[in-house]
């Protein structure tokens, strides 16, 4: 089993590290802050089954020596918030919470805390430091969370895409398991199609499929007949890939040969009505919104970045703007704190790889190709 939550990493392998780990007291944290635009997949695993969570959570405490458990979860959630708490009080009035479970001699309480809808707190060590009170930003790395963690404890984070297989798993067997999606990346995942399409929503799929499939055979295809322009995979922070890398399989590792991330699953359709200098900018935007200013690449650069794009929405940038702000993505990745500014380079340099021509004829041309952006003129001041 491999993190669904966007990296991938070995689920058992960071199980093990906090299973080594010596320590008075382990925590089991489930990241439930699913702050990544057009995902909901978390959000309805938690309304439609939130036990096979809590089960997961107490299997993870089980094997890993951790007796309290923590769910972060998005203070919009409130659904997903009420039938948590449902569901933790009946796991505790049936005896599967609490001490002693049903005679086994193993404690395990949960407790759910709600975020306050800062994006960065998606990021782990952001979210630990949002569980004990402080202010949502992240920690310097390493020391990682399954040897220093909440609270200084040795911590195993989990998605909650990830939690719900693991039940599956104990129940069925490995072999049962890794009969689904492919050798390295084994299991289904949770896809959610938006944007430019006749059906979007959300779709569970055996690891592996092309990106043609979600979007054809579950999507419909284009809405309204028009031409597929572009699509961007694995969340806000993923790449845009043109259409023909349509039959990219949807797995870890030849994701990361394609130069693209499987991410938090999401799928973003574009037709081609849409600017790819003004899809950048919203782009930013969001990021400059959503970044905690601990630090300057990441604070400043996305403020620079949003700066030099809205100019060129109107036809106010240059070409040497256009080479500062490659270097401004190049700079942010490398030397920002965490992995919210050491991410931005990446649908922000492949929508300019991918949509040079684009860029170069508003800072050249004065041009856009679809019509959308225009030129804004500064009109005098009249005094009546």
């Amino acid at each position: 089993l491999r993190g669904r939550g966007g990296a991938g990493f070995p689920t058992g392998l960071k199980w093990e590290f906090t299973a080594k780990a010596q320590s008075d007291q382990k925590y089991i944290v489930c990241n439930a802050d699913e702050g990544e635009p057009g995902t909901f997949k978390d959000r309805l695993i938690m309304e439609g089954d939130p036990h096979t969570v809590i089960e997961a959570m107490i299997i993870a405490g089980y094997a890993v020596g951790a007796t309290k458990g923590y769910i972060y979860i998005r203070g919009e959630y409130y659904n997903s918030v009420e039938n948590l708490r449902k569901a933790i009080k009946d796991a505790y009035e049936y005896g599967f919470l609490g001490e002693n479970i049903l005679g086994s001699g193993f404690n395990f309480d949960l407790t759910v805390r709600l975020g306050a809808g800062a994006y960065v707190c998606g990021e782990e060590t952001a979210l630990l430091e949002s569980i004990e009170g402080k202010a949502g930003r992240p920690r310097l790395k390493p020391p990682y969370p399954p040897q220093v963690g909440l609270f200084g404890k040795p911590t195993v984070i989990n998605n909650v895409e990830t939690l719900a297989n693991v039940p599956q798993i104990i129940l069925n067997g490995a072999e049962w398991f890794r009969s689904i999606g492919t050798p390295n990346s084994p299991g289904t995942k949770v896809f959610c199609l938006a944007g430019d399409v006749n059906r979007r929503g959300m779709v569970e799929l055996p690891i592996g499929v092309t990106v043609r499939e979600v979007l054809y055979g579950f999507g419909g295809g284009i809405k309204g007949g028009r031409e597929l322009k572009m699509v961007q995979t694995g969340g806000l922070a993923g790449t845009f890939i043109r259409p023909d890398k349509l039959d990219t399989p949807l797995d870890y590792d030849s994701m990361k040969n394609y130069g693209v991330s499987l991410g938090s699953g999401v799928i973003l359709a574009i037709d081609d009505t849409h600017c790819a200098v003004d899809i950048a900018l919203n782009v930013m935007e969001f990021f400059r919104h959503e970044s905690c200013g601990k630090c300057t690449p990441c604070r400043e650069g996305t403020k620079v970045a949003c700066d030099i794009l809205e100019r060129m929405t109107r036809f106010q940038a240059t070409e040497e703007d256009l080479k500062y702000l490659e270097q401004i993505a190049y700079v942010t990745a490398d030397a920002s704190f965490c992995g919210l500014g050491q991410s931005i380079n990446v649908p922000l340099l492949s929508l300019i790889n991918n949509f040079r021509d684009e860029f170069i004829a508003h800072v050249k041309d004065k041009t856009c190709a679809v019509g959308l952006c225009k030129e804004v003129k500064p009109k005098k001041a009249t005094v009546k």
